[in-house]
């Protein structure tokens, strides 16, 4: 494996889980356990037959999510990562994540199991420490069972442990989330994800939220500018909107997506950015293993994108980085002007929610809970910019002609 080859992730959706949680938007199908065989026949075959693509990349990050990854079972996922290892390019000292729910992860013998497979990161889906907060969203483990999950993974060799939270839960106040993220980090974890609640339309939360007692737009702004705040008094460095990890523990893989790097998925649902072709599979379980077993047409979008054209995903992917974006790197990568970005930036800064240093723009925590509207704003400018350029390009064409 050649050092100077590009990194490639691969991650593998296991769409399979116990019970659906009242607002996931995500491909899952609980209770179908007797699909799991053949589902992981189809991934183990997809696997081969994409791994000559990969020759020439290093693989430097496998992730396994869901759905719950870990409800798979120990022998299935073992069979997985076996043929990963054997048909991939994959350097030793790869980040292997799995996604866990706390009630899926308590037996250390099995994370061992894992650990000795080749994991070497565990996700955890905590959300709350409070178990009304938990029921109201339809999660079926304790906190008493994510302590006990934390404890399987430590003892099983587990050295890299990362807990989701969310703020903005039904009946949730400012003093529970303070207690939720205070029990997350006695349990001394490694990395923290902390989501703002969404009401993804189509789900059962959704459909009710009318009648849910939710936190308002502020207090769901005091609970994010607390945590920010509060894991930065103990050492924990934010590098994503919604992401947090003691030095040196930040997600390789989930930078792939912020950082516009190569990535191959596998399973319904899952999305690849690889080649310079952005493309996903269906959203259907039946359709993959037959599009996988039939070489029938398994895509539900593909679309090839040049590296010139993706100056939009640097903006709007780079400021979700607390690194944010630089002038030089834009003009030289992307041979467009940064001027009507950094005005946009600059005005922001005025408010308080953009920063700049040593040529990085970034935005700041308040700017963070604006962002879709400072990205909006960022990218019209740049839309503006390059349809002058066109009209200028074209007046210039009539001129000679």
């Amino acid at each position: 494996m050649k050092k100077s080859a590009p990194p490639l992730g691969l991650y593998l959706h296991i769409p399979f889980c116990k019970s659906k949680c009242l607002y996931c938007d995500f491909y899952s199908l609980p209770r179908r356990e007797e699909e799991m065989d053949r589902y992981t026949a189809a991934l183990l075959q997809h696997l081969e037959e994409m791994a000559p693509r990969a020759s020439s990349h290093r693989v430097d990050t496998v992730y396994f999510g869901g759905g719950t990854p870990s409800y798979l079972g120990v022998k299935r996922l073992e069979k997985l990562l076996k043929t990963v290892k054997k048909r991939y390019p994959v350097e030793k000292t790869a980040e292997i994540t799995l996604e866990a729910n706390p009630d899926s992860l308590d037996d250390w013998r099995s994370v061992r199991a894992l650990r000795r497979a080749g994991v070497n990161r565990i996700s955890l889906g905590v959300q709350s420490a409070d178990g009304g907060e938990l029921r109201a969203i339809g999660r079926i483990h304790t906190f008493a069972q994510a302590e006990a999950a934390v404890e399987a993974a430590r003892r099983a060799g587990i050295h890299n442990l990362s807990l989701d939270l969310i703020y903005g839960l039904p009946g949730q106040s400012m003093e529970s989330w303070r207690k939720t993220v205070e029990r997350a980090l006695d349990l001394g974890p490694e990395h923290l994800s902390c989501y703002g609640l969404k009401l993804e339309e189509g789900t059962p939360l959704f459909k009710t939220q009318d009648t849910l007692d939710l936190p308002g737009d502020d207090l769901q702004a005091d609970m994010y500018l607390w945590a920010v705040r509060f894991l930065a008094e103990r050492g924990w460095e934010q590098y994503e909107i919604s992401n947090f990890a003691r030095p040196g523990f930040a997600s390789r893989h989930n930078l792939k997506y912020w950082r516009l790097e190569e990535y191959a998925g596998f399973g319904p649902g899952a999305h690849s950015d690889f080649g310079d072709v952005r493309y996903a599979y269906v959203r259907d379980l039946d359709g993959y293993c037959r599009g996988v077993a039939e070489g029938a047409d398994m895509l539900s979008e593909s679309e090839r994108i040049p590296p010139r054209a993706r100056d939009l995903e640097y903006l709007m992917l780079g400021l979700r980085l607390v690194q944010g974006v630089e002038r030089r790197e834009f003009e030289d990568r992307f041979r467009l002007p940064f001027a009507p970005i950094q005005a946009v930036l600059e005005a922001f800064r005025g408010t308080g929610h953009a920063a700049e240093a040593q040529g990085r723009w970034h935005l700041t925590p308040e700017g963070f809970l604006v962002s879709n509207q400072i990205i909006g704003q960022v990218l019209e400018a740049l839309g503006q910019e390059k349809l002058r350029r066109e009209k200028a390009a074209e007046a210039h064409d009539f001129r000679i002609r």
